[in-house]
C-alpha cells in the first residue's frame, strides 16, 4: 500500500498552530503540519508520556509543555512499594493535572500491594487499560494470603478499552501490559495470583478488542502499550485496525517518524505509527495525525520535547509540595556529565552515590544497581527532592560481611542476565571500592579487582574466588536481601547493620558535610573488552 506521508522533524520556537507543540530548542528546524488536500479528513493531536517512574520534578516540567486533543501514557507512571506513598499521591496528581485519559498498566505500577494500587487507581481520573492480564478472584484465594499480601480485586479497576470523543469523532483506546510484568516488580509475592499472557495470546486479545471497537463503527484506534518496542513492532505487523501505538517499557527515544523503526505496516498494509519517549520523564511527545475518510493515517508528525527545557509552574510546585513536603537545599553541584543512555554504560552519578554509601557506612565496597538510579545530578543548586528523584525507591541501607565468592557469583550472574535481556535489564552495577571488566561480545564478567582504603588495586581471581575472604559491603536492602533481580548477598538477619533510611538521606548528609561544591566525574571503574 503506497501512501504519501508528510514526515518531518519540527522546531517550534513559538506556538505556530493549535496542534503544534512549542519547543525551547535551537537544534531542530521544520515547518508546520499541512492540512490534507481531501475534504474528508480528521486531525488528531496526541500528547504522550511513558516511564515517568515517579519523577516528580520532571512531572512538573512536563505539565508546562504537554498538549494534545488526547493525552495518554504507556505506563510506569509510578514507582516503588507502599513505603513510597507520597510519590504515589504525587503521581496521581500529575496524571490528573496532565489530563491523561488512559494509561497502560506497567510493571512499576505493580511495585506496591494490590490494595495500594487500587487506592492509587481510585485517585486517577482516567483509566488503566489491560487486555492481557488474568487475575484470580479473591473469593477463590486463601484469606490469609489476601491479608498478608494486601491483595484486592484489581480487575474491577481496569478496563480492556475505552472510547473518547474528539471534535465529534470517536477514538478507541486499548491497553496491554508487558510479558515480564511480574519478573520486574519489587515484591513478586504480592502478585502470584496474577498472570500476563504470552505475546501470541496478547496479540490475539488486542485484535479481539480492536475488532470489538471496529464493530461499533470506530476506525481510529490507539494502543497504549507497555510491551516494549520490539514487541510493539510485532503487534503492529500482526494485527489490523490499529493506527497508533503509544509505547513504553524499553525506554527507546523515537523522535520523528522513520520507516521500519516507528512507521510499520499492519497485516492489511495500513500504516501504524509507534512512539516511545525514553525514560524517567526526561522527554515527552506530541503526535499530530491526519486521517482520511476511512480512518487511515495519511499524514503524521512526531514531536519530542526535552523536559529539562521547560520550567516548573509555581502553582504545580505548590500542589506537589503539599504531597511531598518542601525540599531542603543541601548544596551545589559544580560539574556533572550527561547521564548514560543505556544500562550497560558506566554511570558516574551512581558511582558517586556508591562512594557515599561506602564512606558513610564504613564499608570496603559500595554497590548500587544501575537500573535503580532514575535521575542524575544537575549542575547548580541541589535539594533533597532532586536527590530523592535520583534514588526514588524507598529502601533501608544495609551493611554485611560478604564472601569474595558470593560477590563474584552475583556479578557474573548480573552481567550475563543483563546482556541477554530486552533493554539490558537489570543493568550493570555501579561500584565503589571495586573495578571490574566486562566482555561485551560474550556478555560475561572477565575480571575484577578490589581497591583498598589506600587506593591499592588488588586482583580477584574470578575463576577461583575465595570463600574465606570477606568484604564489608554497603548497599540497600533490596540488593542485599530481596533477590528480585540479583542473587542474594546476605539475608536481613545476617546483616551487620540496617539503617532506618535510604541512600538519598545518606547522600544529602554527605553533601552537607562536604561544605564545598560537588564534582561528579567518578569513572574508570568498569572496563569494557
Amino acid at each position: 500500500m503506497n501512501l504519501n506521508f508528510y514526515i518531518n522533524p519540527i522546531n517550534c520556537k513559538s506556538l505556530i498552530s493549535q496542534t503544534c507543540l512549542t519547543f525551547k530548542s535551537d537544534k531542530k528546524t521544520d515547518n508546520i503540519l499541512e492540512k490534507s488536500p481531501y475534504k474528508d479528513f480528521f486531525e488528531l493531536s496526541i500528547g504522550y508520556v511513558n516511564d515517568t517512574h515517579g519523577q516528580t520534578n520532571n512531572m512538573m516540567r512536563i505539565l508546562s509543555g504537554l498538549k494534545g486533543d488526547i493525552r495518554l501514557s504507556a505506563g510506569d507512571n509510578d514507582i516503588g512499594d507502599e513505603k513510597n506513598s507520597k510519590i504515589h499521591n504525587a503521581t496521581a496528581k500529575f496524571l490528573n493535572l496532565a489530563k491523561i485519559e488512559a494509561s497502560a498498566l506497567g510493571n512499576h505500577e505493580m511495585d506496591s500491594s494490590q490494595s495500594d494500587l487500587v487506592n492509587s487507581m481510585d485517585k486517577f481520573n482516567g483509566d488503566y487499560l489491560v487486555v492481557n492480564m488474568e487475575k484470580e478472584r479473591l473469593e477463590n484465594q486463601k484469606s490469609e494470603d489476601v491479608k498478608k499480601f494486601g491483595r484486592a480485586d484489581v480487575a474491577d479497576y481496569i478496563k480492556r478499552s475505552k472510547i473518547v470523543e474528539v471534535n465529534g469523532e470517536k477514538v478507541g483506546i486499548v491497553g496491554a501490559s508487558p510479558e515480564d510484568m511480574f519478573d520486574r516488580v519489587t515484591h513478586p509475592n504480592y502478585h502470584t495470583d496474577c498472570n500476563i499472557k504470552k505475546l501470541d495470546d496478547t496479540i490475539a486479545e488486542i485484535q479481539n478488542e480492536v475488532d470489538f471497537l471496529r464493530k461499533q463503527g470506530i476506525n481510529k484506534i490507539i494502543l497504549v502499550s507497555h510491551l516494549g518496542h520490539k514487541r510493539d513492532v510485532q503487534v503492529a505487523q500482526k494485527t489490523e485496525g490499529i493506527d497508533v501505538i503509544i509505547g513504553g517499557h524499553t525506554h527507546e527515544l523515537l523522535s520523528g517518524v522513520v520507516e521500519e523503526e516507528n512507521l510499520i505496516y499492519s497485516k492489511n498494509g495500513e500504516p501504524v505509527i509507534l512512539t516511545e519517549a525514553g525514560k524517567d520523564g526526561r522527554y515527552f511527545g506530541q503526535l499530530n495525525l491526519i486521517f482520511d475518510k476511512d480512518g487511515v493515517v495519511e499524514k503524521v508528525q512526531n514531536n519530542i520535547g526535552e523536559t529539562g527545557l521547560f520550567h516548573k509552574n509555581m502553582i504545580h510546585q505548590y500542589i506537589f509540595d503539599q504531597e511531598l513536603g518542601i525540599p531542603e537545599k543541601v548544596g551545589v553541584v559544580e560539574s556533572a556529565p550527561n547521564p548514560p543512555k543505556t544500562l550497560i554504560e558506566e554511570n558516574p552519578h551512581a558511582n558517586f552515590v556508591c562512594d557515599v554509601m561506602k564512606e558513610e557506612m564504613g564499608a570496603d565496597i559500595g554497590l548500587w544497581n544501575n537500573g535503580g538510579i532514575r535521575n542524575y545530578f544537575h549542575e547548580g543548586e541541589i535539594d533533597s527532592r532532586d536527590i530523592k528523584d535520583i534514588a526514588p525507591f524507598y529502601d533501608k541501607m544495609a551493611l554485611a560481611e560478604i564472601t569474595e565468592k558470593t560477590l563474584v557469583d552475583m556479578f557474573k550472574s548480573t552481567v550475563e542476565t543483563t546482556y541477554k535481556s530486552q533493554g539490558f535489564k537489570p543493568g550493570l552495577l555501579a561500584v565503589s571500592g571495586l573495578k571490574y571488566a566486562v566482555n561485551e561480545k560474550e556478555g560475561k564478567l572477565s575480571g575484577m579487582s578490589f581497591i583498598d582504603k589506600d587506593g591499592n588495586e588488588i586482583p580477584i581471581d574470578i575463576d577461583n574466588p575465595r570463600e574465606d575472604k570477606t568484604y564489608k559491603v554497603a548497599t540497600d536492602e533490596y540488593m542485599m536481601s530481596a533477590g528480585a533481580d540479583y542473587a542474594v548477598l546476605a539475608p536481613a538477619d545476617k546483616c551487620l547493620e540496617i539503617l532506618p533510611y535510604d541512600k538519598d538521606v545518606l547522600t544529602c548528609n554527605y553533601i552537607k558535610k562536604m561544605g564545598k561544591p560537588v564534582v561528579i566525574n567518578q569513572t574508570g571503574r568498569i572496563r569494557f573488552e
